[in-house]
């Protein structure tokens, strides 16, 4: 398990090593070739008009994303119906997604108590 250990922490000092030697040049080429997003000159002003052309933007995208849901909704509504005919494959695979689902919301609760496993912070 040591060993395991100190492999691990040496290939983190390398990948470390590696993203301060090669960090900048990528970072400047990512910019180079997306030049054309950039608004320039970056001011407040553009920068609230920007955030509100996604926020309208996102909200315009909501009645086709709740057709979208409810279609789902009554895809596994026929599938519950016919569930006799479900194969294995679509039983596992409904079970992985599931347990992804749960892990999630754990790592999420994780998360939110500051990286506790024990509890919240008063």
């Amino acid at each position: 398990m040591a060993s395991k250990l100190i492999q691990l922490k040496s290939k983190a000092c390398e990948a470390s090593k590696f993203v301060s030697k090669h960090g900048t040049t990528y970072y400047k080429q990512l910019l180079e070739k997306n030049k054309h997003y950039i608004q320039e000159p970056a001011t407040v002003e553009k920068c609230q008009e920007l955030s509100k052309q996604l926020l309208y933007t996102r909200l315009a995208s909501i009645p086709g994303r709740s057709e979208s849901f409810w279609k789902e909704v009554d895809h596994v509504k026929g599938l519950w119906k016919n569930r006799a005919d479900l194969k294995v494959e679509d039983a596992g695979i409904a079970a992985l997604f599931g347990l992804e689902c749960f892990a999630w919301y754990c790592a999420g609760e994780i998360v939110g108590r500051g990286f506790t496993f024990t509890g919240y912070y008063p």
